[in-house]
């Protein structure tokens, strides 16, 4: 990752607090309907409850904006996003619905701007977010297809668990679920999420 980027871990509050210029980074990044962005912020203040909630941001020094963010949490029965997967990898396979969301870490969302993509930014958040993580597994979702997201992910050592999977109310993009045993696959120097020592992150 270039040295002029830094990372920082985020507790749910600070989450919380920083969350209007998160879902921008988000919007930069996916470049969805300015309409559905109250919607994802909901969305994303509804995860800061979830258990054993861990959060960076990727930021560079001198800028008070983001260069992109990453969180995750503790996948358990009664979340959205791990009740609807678990059922369909429970109906293909049970063995590989224990296995592999039995005891997992969701990453939930990961975003790095348009501008700073290409620079390692990306694996440095995963790699910051899912270090000493206690779950056996991490699982995330992203859209199918030959993308860079899909690209990291895959050097990481995750694995396709649904090659191709439509959410409800989403039955027009196809998504792959992955999988990865944790630790990740390591790949190189590691850099350490700290606190961020700015009041906009710390909340």
């Amino acid at each position: 990752m270039s040295g002029d980027i830094e990372l920082w871990e985020l507790a749910a509050p600070a989450f919380l607090h920083t969350l209007p210029a998160l879902v921008e980074v988000y919007a930069a990044a996916m470049k969805p309907p300015r309409d559905q962005l109250p919607g994802r912020q909901a969305i994303m203040r509804e995860h800061a409850r979830h258990p054993l909630f861990r959060s960076v941001v990727a930021l560079r020094p001198g800028d008070p904006g983001a260069a992109g963010f990453a969180y995750g949490f503790h996948g358990r029965r009664g979340q959205w996003w791990h009740d609807i997967v678990s059922g369909e990898v429970r109906a293909r396979d049970p063995e590989a619905e224990r296995r592999w969301l039995g005891d997992s870490f969701e990453i939930a969302e990961v975003h790095v701007l348009p501008a700073e993509q290409g620079r390692g930014v990306g694996r440095s958040m995963l790699e910051a977010l899912t270090a000493a993580r206690r779950e056996r597994t991490a699982v995330l979702s992203t859209p199918t297809g030959p993308t860079a997201a899909r690209s990291l992910y895959l050097s990481c050592g995750f694995a396709d668990l649904l090659p191709e999977f439509r959410f409800p109310g989403n039955p027009h993009q196809p998504f792959a679920i992955m999988a990865a045993p944790l630790p990740l696959r390591a790949s190189g120097r590691r850099r350490s999420a700290g606190r961020s020592r700015a009041w906009q992150w710390t909340g």
